[in-house]
């Protein structure tokens, strides 16, 4: 069989030169999925951990299958085309500058969270970070002995925000690492360059090393609000700062383990290497892979994908403000809504949604209790009937 016939009956068999589905519901019970499998057998809807119910990208579908195809599988070192469509892709979409040199593969970001915290400081010294945010961002400091501090994030107007006068009255000469999520897991914020500018400075009076994670940079929500890399802001805050990215959460490859630091400072970048020196594996050859394809062919996608997640976010927020005690801020970024149930008096609100059938993801992970985190990134009929089994379960409880 000829190559080009090989890549007409493979677009013909994942929907090439189609509009892209995202309404069908792709079946993911009993396929070793952890997002369906912890309900097994329980009619419970799975609106819980960060990944998407959609098919990925059919170009990334079929650079797979061409892979398999190989048949090899042997210990691969980092593609230069994806080096070099990364450094494309960030002048393009941010216009930031890097040099490749600057890139350090990861096979995952979490893994980047915690070389993080490995690398800089000694035992004893304090990482910070702005709660409600990311579980992994609580664990990864104490991993290392490393003294964890959180300061929470203000609602004013609407809109979660860094309550600066008070991060910086929590920095202390041991003070080594701030780790930023941006845009933010789980509130949704996008921040702007007046707050980043506000932050690096904060970062750069005390001598502290910023970690960004913006692993969700490519589902920006509201058009009027884009995604500023921490690093692009001046030479000064690049130098301080370790930016985490990956194609994982943009195209729904989480299971496949690849992602990427850039670190333009020489000996942080060293630091860096360091600590991964004999913990850290080898990034797969599949990752590599799916993250190239996603990154060089998945804007069509892409871009299908952030308009029907923007008409599952209006489902939510409507949905969420019918409903008796409940409320949510505006989701500018992401696929997650972060649902205040504070005054709906339910003891374990998490629990509560699991009897009537929806599984929210707990709060208290998050570091703030009393909320519940909705992944809305599925098929619009799944997520209204969660929606709708949710409404039932409060009209019954406040009968």
């Amino acid at each position: 069989m000829s190559s080009v016939l090989r890549d007409i009956l493979l677009d013909m068999a994942i929907g090439k030169n189609q509009l892209f589905d995202f309404d069908t519901p792709v079946e993911r019970r009993a396929t070793a999925s952890l997002k369906w499998d912890k309900y097994r057998n329980r009619d419970i809807i799975p609106l819980w951990v960060a990944d998407m119910d959609f098919q990925s990208p059919p170009a990334v579908i079929r650079a797979l299958q061409q892979r398999v195809a190989y048949g090899v599988f042997g210990y691969t070192i980092t593609p230069q085309e994806l080096n070099d469509v990364v450094v494309v892709m960030l002048k393009k979409l941010y216009g930031w500058e890097i040099k490749t040199k600057w890139l350090v593969w990861l096979p995952g970001l979490v893994t980047g969270l915690n070389v993080v915290c490995r690398a800089l400081g000694e035992k004893g010294d304090d990482v910070m970070t702005a709660v409600p945010v990311y579980p992994p961002f609580l664990t990864a400091p104490e991993n290392f002995r490393r003294n964890l501090v959180k300061v929470p994030l203000k609602e004013k107007s609407n809109r979660w925000q860094f309550d600066f006068d008070r991060l910086e009255k929590s920095i202390t000469a041991k003070t080594r690492v701030f780790i930023l999520c941006n845009p933010h897991n789980p509130v949704g914020r996008v921040y702007t360059r007046n707050e980043l500018e506000t932050l690096a400075a904060v970062c750069k009076k005390h001598d502290i090393v910023i970690c960004s994670d913006e692993i969700h940079c490519g589902l920006i929500l509201d058009k009027d609000k884009p995604h500023i890399p921490t690093a692009s802001l001046d030479p000064e805050t690049a130098a301080r700062t370790i930016t985490l990215m990956a194609a994982s959460k943009t195209f729904n490859l989480p299971g496949l383990g690849c992602a990427f630091a850039v670190i333009s400072d020489k000996n942080l970048r060293q630091r860096f290497k360091a600590a991964m020196a004999g913990i850290v594996p080898m990034v797969n050859a599949l990752g590599y892979t799916a993250a190239r394809a996603a990154f060089e062919d998945g804007d069509d996608w892409h871009t299908a994908l952030l308009e029907y997640l923007r008409g599952n976010r209006e489902i939510v927020q409507t949905a969420v403000r019918g409903m008796p005690h409940l409320s949510m801020a505006p989701v500018e970024a992401t696929y997650l809504a972060w649902i205040d149930m504070r005054a709906a008096g339910i003891r374990n609100p998490t629990a509560f949604f699991e009897d009537a059938g929806v599984g929210l993801q707990d709060g208290i992970e998050f570091d703030g209790p009393g909320f519940a985190r909705l992944n809305f990134g599925c098929s619009r009929s799944l997520l209204e009937k969660a929606l709708q089994r949710m409404a039932v379960a409060l009209e019954d409880h406040f009968k």
